[in-house]
């Protein structure tokens, strides 16, 4: 009997650190995953149509969606400093979205999904995965 009361406490101890790293990891994961470089449109640019390079723009994401991507820029200016969008979307009339390619980053492929009002000034930015 207290081999089955030792064992339960030990998988429920183990249930709760094992719960409790992976919301730790869920909480840092893009930075983790996505912030190895600051932005460059440079490199952006380069990178549009490279095949040569699995997660080809996703090191830069994370610096551009923290840093860069500001509520309320117009459309206009995030696609002058961004290029053309890999998707563009018309939901309502009163919002729109434009996703970019980041490439297959940790066995997934991700974008980074930036989403504009009726006004088309950015509401949001987003990185998601396929």
């Amino acid at each position: 009997m207290k081999f089955i009361n030792v064992s339960s406490i030990a998988l429920a101890v183990f249930t709760i650190l094992l719960t409790i790293v992976f919301f730790t990891w869920w909480a840092f994961k893009d930075k983790v995953v996505f912030g190895a470089e600051k932005f460059d449109q440079t490199k952006w640019m380069q990178h549009a149509a490279t095949i040569e390079q699995e997660c080809k723009r996703g090191d830069m994401a994370y610096d551009l969606q923290q840093n860069i991507l500001i509520k309320g820029a117009r459309k206009e200016a995030v696609m002058a400093l961004l290029g053309r969008p890999s998707i563009e979307e018309s939901f309502t009339a009163n919002n729109s979205a434009i996703e970019y390619d980041l490439g297959k980053c940790m066995h997934v492929y991700h974008g980074l999904l930036i989403f504009f009002d009726a006004n088309n000034q950015l509401t949001q930015s987003r990185i998601s995965s396929h």
